[in-house]
């Protein structure tokens, strides 16, 4: 794989994502390696963190642009958003692999954590960071209804005042506040004791009865997963009929600039 590495500590895998944004390579590969890690009897808990500085800057604009710039006209077509349709379908199904993984995933958080980082932690079951750790549902910002997983997952984690704040101002928040409203579980001064202590509490995970894990995980996810799943498909509806827009077009003009953006709400 090109995207992720693999490492094993006895029954624990520690999967790193290499790179800080999330390309169509990425989504390829994501589903594949939890599917082939939950398949494996061995694999008893996974560490998901992030190979440099940062988690994830989220999706990853200069490789998806080619993508869009066909919704950033007057006249987008049918044929062009049943693409979208599609895509942004294949997408969260490239995520929701992650949420219906049977093995109890810890996300260990470090740096900056945007957009579609945020739809990947919340797929997870337990979230962990360091100091320096950032958050952000950037999509507001870019013109764009989040639409892998944050506004349906996060409204039973931190609650639906918070998320609607942070969806609707698209701010950033540090791991003092992330904690504080629940967004992740601990906080810890550096990246070696964030890996330590993941690791260390993948591994307690992973000491428990495997076929009771999994069935705390089918319990909990029982009542959550249906109700993501039809979240989710109004979202990619919604974004095939609403995202292609003038404000989309100066989101991605405004990046490629390395300016602020001007919205019109057209």
């Amino acid at each position: 794989m090109n995207a992720f590495s693999v490492e094993r500590e006895g029954s624990v895998a520690l999967v790193t994502m290499l790179g800080s944004a999330m390309g169509r390579e990425f989504f390829v590969e994501l589903p594949q390696l939890f599917r082939e890690l939950d398949s494996d009897p061995a694999v008893r808990a996974i560490v998901l963190g992030g190979s440099g500085t940062n988690f994830s800057y989220g999706l990853d604009l200069a490789d998806v642009a080619p993508m869009f710039t066909a919704l950033t006209t007057d006249d987008v077509g049918a044929r062009a958003r049943t693409a979208l349709l599609g895509q942004v379908r294949e997408w969260q199904a490239s995520i929701t692999a992650v949420a219906d993984c049977r093995t109890p995933i810890i996300s260990a958080i470090d740096g900056w954590c945007v957009g579609g980082g945020i739809d990947l932690i919340v797929a997870t079951d337990i979230r962990l960071a360091t100091a320096d750790a950032r958050f952000s549902i950037r999509e507001t910002k870019v013109a764009i209804v989040a639409d892998l997983g944050s506004l349906q997952r996060l409204v039973g984690i931190i609650g639906d005042g918070h998320l609607r704040e942070l969806a609707l101002t698209g701010g950033d928040i540090d791991s003092t506040r992330a904690e504080r409203i629940g967004l992740v579980n601990t906080v810890y001064p550096d990246a070696t004791t964030l890996r330590d202590a993941a690791l260390s509490m993948a591994a307690a995970i992973a000491a428990n009865p495997p076929l009771v894990v999994r069935g705390v995980k089918d319990v909990l996810d029982v009542e959550r997963a249906p109700r993501v799943e039809a979240g989710l498909r109004y979202v990619a509806t919604w974004n095939a009929a609403f995202l292609p827009s003038h404000d989309l077009g100066e989101a991605f003009a405004a990046f490629a600039e390395r300016r602020p953006a001007e919205f019109t709400g057209e």
